[in-house]
This record gives structure tokens, C-alpha cells and sequence, in this order.
């Protein structure tokens, strides 16, 4: 029999139990740990080449990948095949939280490749596991040869009502305002992903400090972990660029270099000038092996040393600006004539190009997860080509960053948008990032906001979102508004926040050094935030202050009309028979759901309206005094039985059908003939009785207005 050498641990987190355990399954990885909270369980595990690449490096070869089993929640996957294929959003977006939360705490130089990988094996539909992958990948390293300045742990951190809850259900995260994911080491937060609903910025401050003491509870899981089970760490050696390079660098460039960053140069420019400038150097060490790459590396370690003292000490940036001031704002909508909606947001060298669709339920796309499928009606979807920053690469499906940076934009503006009820429309956003040079995911934020008031979607309010930067030596430290690509590379932190005048409604923070970023300074940081975005929004309000009053002549127009659901059968009718009437006699698209929503949709409005009419004679209630123009279906010796409604019968009785006297139904009515009635009388059982002298004038002398005087013949 196998033995195993199991070691487990546990630990209350909120009031929730999360345990940890590692010597059961994939022992051959160089770590494993599996996660439990509630019946959802991940496992995560890590390996590592323990060899270093060859050749100078200054990125560390880690891939993360995080993976949900269908088995897990007890399903088989849709499509054909019948297997889990390419990853979900969500997997993407898993993988990065892990990922983000991960890299600053490889150490310096670490070069081996590096792989962790989360498996979902159990889901209970009430816990997410993806909260959980990344304190057991931390664990996984922490047990594991690989070298790891861990541990790190996250949590999620919900509002619901008043009250903060730590690693909330999938229930109490629908009804609740603000949703976070907040990861971090013993020493500080180091990655912070979530929104709310236009929240304010004192709870957003409680929520983190909510948070940390819950964190640094599974970091100490994980340190007794590393004690009962951890393996030994390999070592490693970085490859160094040579003494003499870095001292050549030195004396050629930086004074170069420090004058480059002085001018205040564009972009291109300034690039263009460092560029020539590494030419030139690696141009005397021809004999040198890696020549190019070990200058390149010694060259932006100088360029990085002498931006950051610029702004320390000068309190300027390279692009001349000081350090809360934002880059000029060009705001253009309506740009395109046949969109539904446009916007082209410029801010700097940065320029997103957003265009809004608007479609119908049919378009809705149908979204598979562990907890079941469901519609999505809004999509935001990001890409960022090459000639964005001038480069020549092959047009790929989107990456993990255009998922990632799309799905930032699309939480940002999701709690703005109106109901389905109030605006009935699949909303489709794309931003085309057309220029990029920092924030670029900020900037579909801003322009997603305007495409949507340009294509007359009654939003809550405007959103507008701005990137935050940090240059910190020391107890010396400088926040950034409005970071710039080249702030965002050598910068300490990039944390992005996008709101409207009430409120955030998105966050998102990495911090890229180990040690994370205290409470206060991410309160300055926050708080010039806010000024920027108010600043932003300002302008973007003077632009497009209000959406449009109607969408656009090429929108389909679409209403609304919510039934009760035991009328579903009678509108759908036989078969599909009245539905087909509808379409084949309106023009107009009918999608009836299991609630009873009835979106009815076409481009031209009377068509729309046309077949509301039709919907609401198929489902609509009979009531006492009614009048309708029915149908006789039925002719008995007592009366008739006239259709007034589709399924709905009553009886006009004979005495009920003149003022005079009628010896036979025959006389005044046949089959298929169309008579006007009025419901004189209901039971209990939904029964009702017609009449048809109440709505013909009594003229006496026996005769009736619509059917003349009697002949001798029927006097008889």
C-alpha cells in the first residue's frame, strides 16, 4: 500500500474555514498544495527547470495558468467535443490575478522557467475558487526548491449592506456594492482587482484594511507549512552584465542619457535618441558576445536611475509635466456615420477609438461557467495592435492583456448602465487602441463612456478613468498622475481607478516591489486620483453632457413587454403558429424568454409598435364591461359561443343576442362571422357571459338598428 506523508493545516478567514494540504497528490511536482473553502477545492502546483537561460535577462520565465474542470460542478462541457477547450474569460482572468499577484516576489535575476498551474477539482456554486489559486500557488512555492520570497495570499472582500465580508458567496457578491480581490504579503499589499458601485473612497480604505489581518493569516498558514513540509531551495546564478560594460555605460551615456530625459522629447523621440545611443556603445564591443543585449540592459538600468531621480528630485517628469498634472484631452464623438455610437478619446499619445452596437436579445452571448450558463447583454472587447507603438507583429486572437485590460473597462462601466426593462438592448463596446503610450485601458474607459451617450444609451452618469504611478527611494516617494508608458515600466506602482462624479466603480493595483505599498500612500495616490478623474470628467461633460434623447436611424428599435408566464403558451400558440403571424404580418422579430420578457425588435418603429398590438391581444385578460369584436366559433340552440380573445370563449345567449325576440341562433348569426360584445357577466371559474343587445339601441317597436324590421313571416 502507498504511503503518503500527508501534512495539513487550518485556518478560520472571516467566518469561513480555509485548509491547506500538501503530500497527497502530484508529488512528482516540485510543490503541491490543495485548497479547500466550504465543498470547492483547487489543487496548485509548481515546477521549475532549476536551470537558468542563458544569456543576459532581465524577466523572469513565469507562466501561470488557471483551469476549471467541468467535473468540478458536476457537469459535461456544451460543443461538440465534449472537453474542456480554450480558456474562459474567466480562466484568463484567474491566471493573471495569479500571476500579477506572483512575479515582483521571484528574486532579482531569477531566470529558470517556471510554471504554476491551478486545477479546480471541486466547485459547490456558493465559493469561487478563483480567489483561492492564489494563496495555493503561493503555498506551492513555499513548500516547493523553487526560490520564492513569498509567502502572498489574497481574499475577496465584499459590501453587502453595511457590512464587509470576507470571501463572500456567489449570492451575497450579486447583492452586495463593492467586490475586491486584495492579495498581499506579511510586509504590505501588493495587487488589488475589483469595482463597485460608484463606492466612495473611505470605504474602499476600510475595505483594505478589512482585508490585511485575514491575509496575513494564510501567509502565516504558509510559513508553518514551509516548516513541517518544505523541500530545500536550489540555487541559482544570475548572469550579471561584466564590470567593465557597466563602467563603459557609465562614462558614455549617462550624462547623455540625463540630458535626453531633460528635454522634455515626445515619445518617438526620446526612444529614438536612447536607441542610437545603445548602438553606438554596443558598436565598440563588436567582440563582445551578447554585445547588444548586456548594453541594453546596463542602458535602461541608467535610464531608469536617472528618471527617478528626476522626479524625486526635480519633481519632473520626461515628458516635462509635473507629477499630478494630465496629458492634453481631445474629445471627439460621433465620429463614424453608420455606428450605432463613436467616440475617439485622445489623451496625449494615447488614442482609443470606441464603437458602440446595439443589438438584440438574439445577440446576447451565452456565457459557461462552473455555476451554470447564462446571457451575457453587455460586451466590452479590447484590442491593442502592433502599429498602436509603431511595431510590426503578427495580428493574433487576444491575448491575456486584451482580455484583461477589456474586462477592467467593461466593470468600470457595467453598474452605469440601465436595466433590461428600461433599455432592452445587447450593448456591444470595441475599443480600437489607435495610439498608446500609457493607460490605454483608462482611456477605453473614457471613450467607452462617450460612445455609449453618442449611440443614446441612458446611462447613469459619465465614466472616466485615470492611471496612477509611484516612484519610491527610501522614506522619499512621488505619486504620478496620469502615468506614461515609460512610468508604468520603471515605476515602483500602477494602480488605475475609474468612477464617475458619485463614486468608483473600478480598481486595480500592482505594486512591483516586494514589500507592497502602504495604507497611507495609497490614500494620497487615491486621492489625487480623484482629482484627475474629476478633471477628466469635467471635460468629457462639456463635450457629450448628456446622452443622446433617441439611438441611432440604424439601431433596431426594441420593446419590452413583460407577460404573465401562464400566457407564454397562448402568445407562442400551436406549434408556433401566432408567432409566425406576428413576424409574417409586422416584419417585426419576436424572442419570448421562460419569465415572460417579450422582446419585440425591428428597425422601423411602427412595425415595433404593430406588433406589440399583436402581443397584447394574445395574452391580454378578459374583464366585466369589456367590449370586443369576436368570432363565433360555436352556434347551439341556446346561444352561441363567440371568441373575443385567443382561447378565450363565451356565451351569447340567445335572449342576449336582440332586443326582440329570436326563435333561432341561425336567424342572426353563422359561423365565422365577426359580432361585437360586451362581457355583461364573470363566475368564479373564469366563465363569462356575452351580450350583444347591450350594445345596440333599444328603438322599441320591434326592430333593430342592424338588422332592420322584421318581415310578416317572422312576425308570426
Amino acid at each position: 500500500m502507498t504511503e503518503f506523508n500527508i501534512t495539513r493545516l487550518e485556518e478560520k478567514v472571516g467566518d469561513r474555514t480555509i485548509s491547506i494540504e500538501t503530500g497527497l497528490m502530484a508529488k512528482q511536482a516540485g510543490g503541491s498544495v490543495v485548497i479547500r473553502m466550504g465543498d470547492t477545492a483547487l489543487i496548485s502546483n509548481a515546477v521549475s527547470t532549476g536551470e537558468q537561460k542563458e544569456g543576459p535577462s532581465d524577466f523572469t520565465p513565469l507562466t501561470v495558468n488557471y483551469k476549471e474542470r467541468t467535473y468540478a460542478a458536476g457537469r459535461i462541457p456544451g460543443g461538440f467535443f465534449k472537453r474542456e477547450g480554450r480558456p474562459t474569460t474567466k480562466e484568463v482572468l484567474s491566471s493573471r490575478l495569479t500571476d500579477r499577484s506572483l512575479r515582483p516576489l521571484f528574486p532579482e535575476g531569477y531566470a529558470c522557467e517556471t510554471n504554476v498551474t491551478a486545477l479546480v477539482l471541486s466547485s459547490d456554486a456558493e465559493n469561487d475558487a478563483d480567489i483561492l489559486g492564489i494563496t495555493a500557488s503561493s503555498a506551492a512555492l513555499m513548500v516547493s526548491p523553487i526560490p520564492f520570497n513569498g509567502p502572498i495570499a489574497g481574499v475577496r472582500i465584499g459590501l453587502v449592506g453595511d457590512a464587509f465580508v470576507i470571501n463572500p458567496t456567489h449570492a451575497q457578491r450579486e447583492e452586495g456594492t463593492l467586490d475586491l480581490i486584495i492579495a498581499g504579503t506579511l510586509e504590505g499589499i501588493l495587487m488589488v482587482e475589483g469595482g463597485g458601485k460608484e463606492v466612495q473612497e473611505d470605504i474602499l480604505f476600510k475595505a483594505l484594511e478589512t482585508a490585511k489581518p485575514e491575509i496575513d493569516k494564510l501567509c502565516r498558514m504558509q510559513l508553518t507549512l514551509r516548516e513541517k513540509a518544505g523541500l530545500p531551495k536550489f540555487t541559482f546564478t544570475p548572469t550579471p552584465v561584466p564590470a567593465e560594460i557597466k563602467t563603459l555605460c557609465n562614462e558614455k551615456a549617462r550624462a547623455e542619457i540625463e540630458k535626453i530625459l531633460g528635454s522634455f522629447l515626445e515619445k518617438s523621440k526620446r526612444d529614438a535618441a536612447i536607441k542610437t545611443l545603445k548602438k553606438t556603445i554596443a558598436a565598440t564591443l563588436a567582440e563582445t558576445e551578447n554585445a547588444s543585449a548586456l548594453v541594453s540592459m546596463s542602458i535602461e538600468e541608467i535610464v531608469y536611475e536617472e528618471s527617478r531621480k528626476l522626479v524625486l528630485d526635480k519633481r519632473v517628469r520626461a515628458d516635462g509635466r509635473k507629477t499630478d498634472e494630465i496629458r492634453p484631452i481631445d474629445i471627439r464623438a460621433a465620429l463614424m456615420p453608420r455606428t450605432h455610437g463613436s467616440a475617439l478619446f485622445t489623451r496625449g499619445q494615447t488614442q482609443a477609438f470606441v464603437a458602440c452596437t446595439l443589438g438584440t436579445p438574439e445577440d446576447m452571448q451565452l456565457m459557461e461557467g462552473l455555476e451554470g450558463t447564462y446571457r451575457e447583454r453587455f460586451l466590452l472587447h479590447y484590442n491593442f495592435p502592433g502599429f498602436a507603438t509603431g511595431e510590426c507583429k503578427r495580428d493574433m486572437s487576444p491575448g491575456r492583456r486584451e482580455i484583461g485590460h477589456g474586462e477592467l473597462a467593461r466593470r468600470a462601466i457595467e453598474p452605469l448602465l440601465p436595466t433590461d426593462e428600461k433599455f432592452p438592448y445587447t450593448i456591444r463596446l470595441v475599443s480600437d487602441i489607435m495610439e498608446s503610450n500609457g493607460s490605454s485601458s483608462m482611456a477605453t474607459v473614457c471613450g467607452s463612456s462617450l460612445a455609449l451617450f453618442d449611440a443614446g444609451v441612458p446611462m447613469k452618469a459619465s465614466c472616466a478613468g485615470i492611471a496612477m504611478g509611484l516612484i519610491k527611494e527610501g522614506s522619499r516617494y512621488a505619486v504620478l498622475s496620469d502615468i506614461m508608458g515609460m512610468e508604468d515600466h520603471l515605476g515602483d506602482m500602477d494602480f488605475k481607478l475609474a468612477g464617475t462624479k458619485n463614486g468608483i466603480t473600478a480598481f486595480q493595483m500592482d505594486v512591483k516591489t516586494a514589500g507592497g505599498v502602504s495604507l497611507d500612500i495609497l490614500k494620497e495616490a487615491v486621492s489625487q486620483a480623484s482629482r484627475g478623474r474629476a478633471h477628466i470628467l469635467g471635460l468629457m461633460d462639456a463635450a457629450v453632457p448628456t446622452p443622446r434623447p433617441e439611438t441611432s436611424q440604424y439601431a433596431p428599435r426594441i420593446v419590452l413587454v413583460t407577460i404573465p408566464q401562464d400566457k407564454i403558451g397562448a402568445l407562442i400558440g400551436p406549434g408556433g403558429k401566432n408567432i409566425r403571424r406576428i413576424t409574417e404580418e409586422t416584419g417585426a422579430k419576436i424572442e419570448v424568454n421562460d419569465e415572460g420578457q417579450v422582446y419585440i425588435s425591428a428597425v422601423e418603429a411602427d412595425k415595433v409598435e404593430a406588433a406589440k398590438k399583436f402581443v397584447e391581444y394574445y395574452t391580454a385578460e378578459v374583464s366585466v364591461g369589456q367590449v370586443y369584436k369576436g368570432k363565433v366559433v360555436s352556434i347551439q340552440n341556446f346561444g352561441a359561443f363567440v371568441e373575443v380573445l385567443p382561447g378565450k370563449e363565451g356565451l351569447l345567449h340567445i335572449s342576449e343576442i336582440a332586443h326582440r325576440r329570436v326563435n333561432t341562433v341561425e336567424d342572426e348569426l353563422e359561423m365565422g362571422q365577426e359580432v361585437e360584445v360586451k362581457i355583461i357577466e364573470m363566475d368564479n371559474m373564469g366563465k363569462f357571459r356575452l351580450s350583444r343587445k347591450a350594445l345596440i339601441p333599444n328603438t322599441g317597436g320591434g326592430g333593430d338598428r342592424d338588422r332592420g324590421p322584421r318581415s310578416p313571416a317572422n312576425r308570426r
